[in-house]
């Protein structure tokens, strides 16, 4: 694992390499699919003092059983966002993410020096970027990579790193649901891996306890097999489904995970046993399932950058030749503060075209203000998935009929919403069936539905924007 040691002119390279994948996740939109929601369930934690047990943000499932593993997370998001709006919630996006490639930078350098191991998680850092949206899952990635920092200087025969991976389970169980990945980590190496198994199975029986430590205790583990298994999750979630080559990110995967066959071939280097079995494992996780492909890219940059090797010319790092590394420790802090410029708050007074702090196409903030403003429509509300993860916070007086969480909803529910998004002749009936009396749905997503709607003289528009349309029924 010690390979090459880290010397104080590499934390420039590390502070560059933070710098710019900080700065990026500076510039992505929130978008409001898994955010709003869990900020709504965060309030209601903080208001109530406990954890949710009943459906409460939707009135179509009103009053089922409900598990949010990810309360933490929720109650973490709440606070930030009251206490620091949208500047202290980038600047939370940013911390995670520079923890979490910060520290695959350092394993990296291990295996290389620091300019290709900079060029490594850059690289990596671009695949993986479309999984940094501001969702729960951003805190389960630097444990992630903890744990396998863990478990490699295991392996290498020291066990002074294990007593953060039961840590890291109570942690992460709390977190998000990704939790039975670290003890797929710990699992594997005691298995496949050479290092004092006795301390590892000490520390596997402790992680395990320790994920019953949260409010749900054994619960949790009935609630991962169901979000694993329900069918509005397997069948109408993106994420879920298996990857295909498309968008740049997706390319620089599939080019990645074929170049890598030939680097195993002509590598002098070897992978151990354990370190295959994760790459087998997460790899085919990665390729069953779109929401898996960021953790196999974590494994995939290490057991790169140890191929790599033993195929580059071997240039042994040199002694430390300056006098003062106090001074490239402060510069490479210096190179990661300059991210800072590019918070929400801060880059809008000299970037006259800064990106959007919220998605626009998909946050209907004015709707949603509007219909807050005319509380005399009668409802309830039929709304588009998307929206309700906004609606779900921002507007808590009126309950959603779907929203982006999949799994309290049935399989004919979301069968019945995308056949009405695509403009289905069946939406007549079942706003019938539903009683449903008020509308809001999105331009960009739902146009033919909006033009069939329009074209009905039950329906009344009664607000448009460039993001939604509000209609409400005429005769009431």
């Amino acid at each position: 694992m010690n390979e090459r040691p880290i010397r104080s002119y590499d934390l420039i390279w590390l502070s560059l390499t933070v710098l710019i994948l900080v700065t990026l996740s500076f510039l992505f939109a929130i978008r409001p699919q898994d955010y709003w929601w869990c900020l709504r369930v965060g309030r209601d934690i903080l208001s109530t003092g406990a954890v949710p047990v009943t459906e409460t943000l939707s009135w179509s499932q009103a009053g089922q059983p409900i598990l949010y593993e990810p309360w933490l997370a929720c109650v973490i998001f709440e606070r930030v966002h009251v206490l620091g709006g949208a500047s202290g919630t980038f600047l939370l996006r940013g911390l995670l993410i520079g923890l979490t490639y910060g520290l695959i930078w350092v394993m990296t350098r291990r295996s290389l020096g620091p300019q290709w191991a900079t060029v490594l998680v850059l690289l990596m850092g671009l695949a993986s970027s479309n999984n940094w949206e501001m969702r729960a899952q951003l805190f389960a990635y630097p444990l992630f990579v903890l744990c396998v920092y863990s478990l490699l200087n295991w392996q290498s025969g020291s066990n002074k790193m294990l007593w953060t991976l039961p840590v890291t389970a109570i942690l992460w169980a709390n977190l998000h649901g990704s939790f039975i990945l670290c003890l797929v980590l710990a699992g594997s190496a005691f298995v496949f891996g050479k290092g004092d198994r006795r301390s590892l199975l000490i520390t596997l029986v402790l992680m395990l306890m320790g994920t019953l430590i949260t409010p749900h205790g054994l619960a949790l583990w009935g609630h991962l097999q169901f979000m694993l298994t329900v069918p509005s999750n397997q069948e109408y979630s993106l994420e879920w489904r298996a990857p295909v080559n498309e968008g740049w990110q997706m390319n620089v995967f599939f080019a990645w995970v074929l170049s890598f066959a030939p680097l195993a071939a002509f590598s002098s280097r070897k992978i151990s046993l354990m370190e295959w079995v994760w790459f087998l494992g997460f790899g085919w996780l990665a390729f069953s399932g779109i929401r898996y492909v960021i953790w196999f890219l974590f494994i995939l940059v290490l057991l790169t950058a140890r191929l790599l090797a033993g195929i580059l010319p071997d240039k042994q790092d040199l002694p430390e030749r300056t006098r003062f590394p106090a001074f490239n420790a402060a510069l490479a802090s210096l190179f990661i503060l300059l991210s800072i410029v590019y918070l929400p708050g801060i880059r809008e007074k000299w970037w006259a075209q800064a990106p959007a702090v919220y998605a626009s196409d998909i946050t209907p903030i004015e709707a949603v203000e509007w219909l807050d403003q005319h509380p005399e429509l009668p409802g309830p509300l039929w709304n588009d998935y998307a929206f309700g993860s906004y609606l779900a916070y921002a507007l808590p007086s009126r309950p959603v009929w779907v929203d982006s969480r999949f799994f309290p909803f049935t399989g004919g529910q979301m069968d019945e919403y995308l056949q009405m998004s695509r403009g289905s002749l069946i939406w007549e009936s079942v706003f019938e069936r539903e009683g449903i009396n008020l509308l809001i749905l999105p331009t960009a997503n739902q146009p033919l539905l909006i033009e069939l709607v329009g074209s009905s003289s039950r329906w009344c528009e009664q607000y448009r924007d460039e993001v939604a349309v509000i209609f409400s029924r005429c005769e009431l």
